[in-house]
């Protein structure tokens, strides 16, 4: 009965994501990352919550793929010295923290992991806010 609606806010969230990605600067992009690898971390552990093992399993992916694919492929580990390396670090850290949090229903990993991460976010957003008033 409400899958067409369902379906229909689907969409919705994607033409808003696709929207905001054509119109966001590189800082933006970042930040669109961090916010899309919580977000995930948050669906996954209400999935964990409700026992509904596939939705769990499917937005870890989206996370460790968000934080792979996105993150830490992005890291200019030649010009970005030791903050690139320690985030590289964390990046790797998280994705194996992840992977253990879905292969044993663990919500304290992905806590940990909303944690670690979360700061992260923050500080990449306090950074652009920091660089607009200069």
């Amino acid at each position: 009965m409400f899958a067409p609606f369902r379906s229909q806010a689907t969409a919705y969230g994607h033409v808003q994501v696709e929207t905001g990605v054509a119109a966001a600067d590189p800082h933006k992009l970042v930040e669109m990352l961090y916010d899309g690898a919580l977000d995930a971390m948050a669906r996954a552990r209400g999935a964990l919550a409700r026992g509904d093992v596939e939705a769990k399993g499917a937005a870890i992916g989206q996370a460790v793929r968000i934080i792979e694919e996105g993150l830490r492929s992005a890291l200019n580990k030649k010009d970005g010295g030791a903050v690139a390396e320690s985030l590289d670090m964390l990046y790797l850290y998280l994705t194996t923290r992840l992977t253990y949090a879905n292969l044993h229903n663990d919500d304290a990993a992905l806590q940990e992991c909303v944690r670690l991460l979360a700061p992260v976010r923050d500080a990449w957003v306090t950074m652009k806010s920091s660089l607009k008033s200069l």
